[in-house]
């Protein structure tokens, strides 16, 4: 009788442990199993989420077969207590060990926010605004031409504080590095007249190729002691967010600290964010001798060394474009648009 009883508890004790395994190997195979999602998913583990609650959200998401599964694993493992927060783009059929691996090393989803060159702070806030996942407020008192354009990397979660101060630091790095490599002998006291300088170039040309000369001719004006004459300064001192009218004649007599057709060399600070390129055309300009550029029509400019030579570079432009006032415009670098009509115009439709 003792011999029947201990064989059956013997038998019970293996099949107890052949049913232990037997679910342990399941349970391992199931782990490594591809994964009930059918279409890519995208959720948000929020911060403060314990390993129950990002469970259950896992499988209301359908991203893992059985909670109670992944929380074995992650316990199993022993990353229960290692699982991030932030947002998660999980593929079809991720197994469970696929999950709690993305969710323990971080992999979380990389967003982009692209802020343009020449854009003042209020755009920069706007953009900034409308990034999705950016949390809190921004700083409007960041002055022109303290951050740098560019496309700059971000997480759900992060704020908008912690990407100007990205973008500042940006600019303050970029700024030093080309300010040592500065070319020789320019007329130019700072890397912050040098900033003033670049968002002028900025300003005044979209076409990349061009910035060198366009700063070798704002860079032998002011050698020169003349008047820079730019209408983007004088725009900038009349509404800094823009205007939507042309110039008139009257506001390029404006008594303001930015209108360069009234003050002598640099305005008192920069009027926009210049990108990189227009920072390094300031610091190395192209060698020229051209004191005057206008549009020509393509989208570019026409240079000229004489007065005589730019005054036929604006007739050529102005009949391009069907444009011929009475008057012809004083000797400066003309802008990228039309020079300054003797009236006001009507305002452009927004």
């Amino acid at each position: 009788m003792r011999d029947r009883l201990l064989t059956a508890f013997l038998s019970l004790i293996a099949l107890a442990l052949a049913i232990v395994i037997g679910a342990y190997l399941w349970s391992l195979n199931a782990i490594n199993a591809p994964g009930p999602l059918k279409q890519p998913a995208t959720l948000i583990i929020k911060p403060g989420s314990g390993l129950g609650a990002i469970a259950r959200q896992l499988d209301e998401a359908g991203v893992v077969v059985n909670n109670y599964l992944f929380e074995w694993e992650a316990r199993r493992t022993g990353q229960a207590g290692n699982l991030k927060p932030g947002e998660y783009k999980f593929e079809p059929a991720g197994s469970i060990s696929a999950v709690l691996d993305k969710l323990v090393k971080r992999d979380v989803v990389a967003r982009f926010v692209t802020i343009p060159e020449g854009l003042v702070t209020a755009d920069i806030i706007k953009i900034l605004g409308a990034a999705e996942g950016l949390m809190g407020d921004t700083d409007a008192t960041v002055p022109d031409g303290a951050l740098l354009p560019e496309t700059y990397r971000y997480e759900w979660g992060d704020t908008k504080t912690a990407v100007i101060e990205r973008m500042r630091k940006a600019r303050e790095t970029a700024l030093a590095d080309l300010w040592a490599k500065r070319a020789p002998d320019l007329p130019l006291d700072s890397p912050e007249q040098a900033m003033v300088l670049a968002s002028i170039v900025e300003k005044e040309t979209g076409v990349a190729a061009e910035r060198p000369k366009v700063a070798g001719v704002f860079i032998n004006r002011l050698k020169k002691k003349m008047k820079l004459q730019s209408d983007p300064t004088v725009i900038y001192g009349i509404n800094p967010l823009g205007l939507d009218r042309e110039l008139t004649r009257a506001d390029l007599a404006a008594a303001t600290p930015y209108n360069t057709y009234v003050v002598d060399g640099l305005p008192p600070s920069p009027i926009a964010h210049p990108g990189l390129q227009s920072i390094a055309a300031v610091l190395n300009p192209e060698a020229t001798d051209a004191l005057y550029f206008v549009a020509d029509g393509t989208g570019g400019h026409a240079f000229a060394d004489t007065l005589a030579e730019h005054n036929k570079n604006v007739a050529r432009w102005r009949k391009l474009n069907a444009q011929a006032p009475a008057a012809a415009p004083e000797a400066k670098p003309a802008p990228a648009k039309a020079p300054a009509k003797t009236a006001p115009a009507k305002p452009k439709a927004k």
